[in-house]
């Protein structure tokens, strides 16, 4: 695992920020911000602290996968971290074997600091080596579509 880190400013309160990138109030607002990784990007399961999520999208066959992981802290509008445990392959919940072990215990933590109505998002996250271009490229993407959606 290779450690990224980005960050962005966004003109909005954190509690604001927080809400928009998790989709608490609306779902389809983490949809909007997370399609530069996938354009059907979405989640199943829960923000609380010691839950299951399930981070989803179809790929270019139409087969639903993506990330199985569990919130390790839930701070609101402070801190979130997530822990990567497995591979979501169409049904089948894969948590062992070759696949997963390039993943297994990856974690991607948000840190949103507020200082005079803005806030500062931090992303550090854990990545497998194939995938360090393409995050390099697509996170800022992502970042600046959250940004954009807050300060509207």
């Amino acid at each position: 695992m290779i450690k990224i880190h980005f960050t962005t400013t966004i003109q909005a309160p954190a509690n604001h920020v927080f809400d928009k990138m998790l989709g608490l109030s609306d779902k389809a607002s983490y949809e909007q911000w997370t399609a530069a990784f996938n354009p059907t990007s979405s989640f199943e399961g829960n923000w609380e602290q010691g839950q299951k999520m399930l981070f989803l999208g179809v790929d270019e066959n139409g087969e639903k996968g993506g990330m199985i992981s569990r919130i390790l802290a839930h701070d609101p509008n402070r801190f979130i971290s997530i822990q990567h445990y497995g591979i979501l392959k169409g049904d089948v919940e894969l948590t062992e074997g070759e696949e997963v072990e390039e993943w297994a215990n990856g974690l991607e933590n948000y840190t949103f600091e507020e200082n005079n109505g803005k806030t500062t998002v931090t992303v550090d996250l854990d990545t497998a080596e194939d995938f360090l271009d393409y995050m390099n490229e697509t996170y800022p993407l992502a970042l600046a579509q959250l940004k954009k959606m807050c300060e509207k």
